[in-house]
């Protein structure tokens, strides 16, 4: 029996035609849907908040608002014990910053760090997005900018979550802003310092007053200095400025660095450089020589100073420091992936420089170090307090008087 091949009926040929048209419709929709959505910028910011603040209102000690509100008193009465040592100690007034200083909880500190964040970002997304998304590009560009702007809102969102649950305090301020000279306050994450308080065994309203002591020094850095943040806006500006020139390819070596990271490969430099070109690398290491020196030098005077102010200050500094030293294996990769691991380096270093600047040059090399940018520590000093010794202070270090070598009043 011979069978009559099956040819198309005009029906069957006008379904497919429509079915073809509107396939194609559709995917043209969605590509101009997807265009839209990538075009609106790297990261949706609200989304970064709503899943920051959900894990942590989620994580472990969580407060209600009341109860961080009512400890505001505490901190407080802390900034009045810390404010005039530090101002003896200093040589400095510190005006207006106890006025500045409360309580938060997990999530009002990632709020604020969505904010600082989001100002970061809309410097240089515009140039990122020109490269990735421009004129006339199709559709299938436009789809995996959109899934990359999908994932790195989630990443983010997850990261501040982890962050969130670490983070004691903050002096909270917004570089980018300077020219608004927008002051700075100080944020206390109340449910962090009360787990780590616990965690430690340490009485709480002594270890409140001990992290108030840090962060009020990093208020003294900036305020005491008007010079710094200005100075810090611009080498933001300008690192920004040259990440964002090019970015052709970045995303792969980004995923192989981070591969290297969480294997916890030692390369001889960190993740975040092994993506960065030798000028963004130069810039990088410049930021994080003042980076350390502030860090470093918070630590010395919260340790110096709170030995004067604060009850079983010694016990308190050896279990902390001790906490700092000793992470999980799930921590130390976390830290690798997020950055953090660099600003543990930051406080060892930092204060190992100060330290070093106390023992070789006295008080007058403290006090040399804030007059002005050109008087920083640059890149390679850090590690090498000498140098910097012989570049600013002229040669040889000075010997030291006794009688004024344990702090760094005038």
């Amino acid at each position: 029996m011979t069978r009559t091949p099956l040819r198309p009926t005009g029906r069957l040929f006008g379904a497919g035609v429509a079915i073809g048209v509107a396939a194609a419709g559709l995917a043209i929709a969605a590509g101009r849907r997807a265009e839209r959505s990538a075009r609106l910028g790297l990261v949706d910011w609200p989304t970064v908040g709503t899943i920051a603040e959900g894990r942590l209102r989620r994580a472990r000690g969580a407060l209600t608002a009341a109860e961080v509100e009512a400890s505001d008193a505490a901190y407080a009465a802390a900034m009045r014990r810390v404010a005039p040592a530090l101002e003896a100690y200093l040589g400095v007034a510190l005006p207006g910053v106890v006025d500045r200083a409360g309580a938060v909880d997990r999530a009002g500190w990632a709020r604020a760090n969505v904010r600082v964040l989001a100002r970061l970002f809309a410097r240089v997304e515009g140039d990122i997005i020109a490269q990735i998304l421009p004129p006339g590009v199709g559709g299938t560009r436009a789809t995996m900018a959109a899934a990359n702007r999908w994932a790195t809102t989630r990443q983010l969102g997850l990261m501040l979550g982890f962050m969130g649950q670490r983070v004691l305090g903050q002096y909270d301020i917004a570089l980018l802003a300077a020219e608004d000279e927008e002051p700075g306050r100080l944020l206390f994450v109340e449910e962090n310092i009360r787990q780590t308080a616990k965690s430690l065994g340490v009485d709480l309203e002594a270890f409140r007053t001990w992290i108030a002591l840090h962060e009020a020094t990093h208020a003294f850095e900036f305020e005491a200095h008007p010079w710094l943040r200005p100075y810090l806006a611009d080498r933001l500006e300008a690192q920004l400025a040259a990440f964002s020139r090019d970015v052709r390819g970045m995303s792969r070596d980004v995923m192989r660095s981070l591969a290297g990271a969480l294997r916890g490969s030692r390369s001889g430099r960190h993740w975040l450089e092994a993506v960065l070109t030798e000028e963004q690398r130069l810039m990088l290491r410049e930021t994080q020589a003042i980076m350390s020196l502030l860090e470093g030098f918070s630590d010395h005077v919260m340790d110096e100073v709170g030995r004067e102010i604060v009850p079983g200050h010694a016990t308190i500094s050896e279990k902390f420091h001790r906490r700092r030293a000793h992470r999980s294996s799930l921590e130390r990769a976390l830290m690798r992936i997020t950055g953090l691991d660099m600003k543990m380096e930051q406080y060892r270093r930092g204060e190992l420089f100060v330290a070093a600047l106390l023992e070789r040059g006295g008080p007058d090399a403290i006090h040399r170090v804030w007059e002005g940018p050109e008087t920083l520590p640059r890149d390679g000093e850090i590690e090498d307090p000498d140098a910097w010794i012989a570049r600013v202070m002229g040669g040889a270090p000075p010997i030291p008087d006794p009688a004024t070598a344990a702090g760094v009043q005038p």
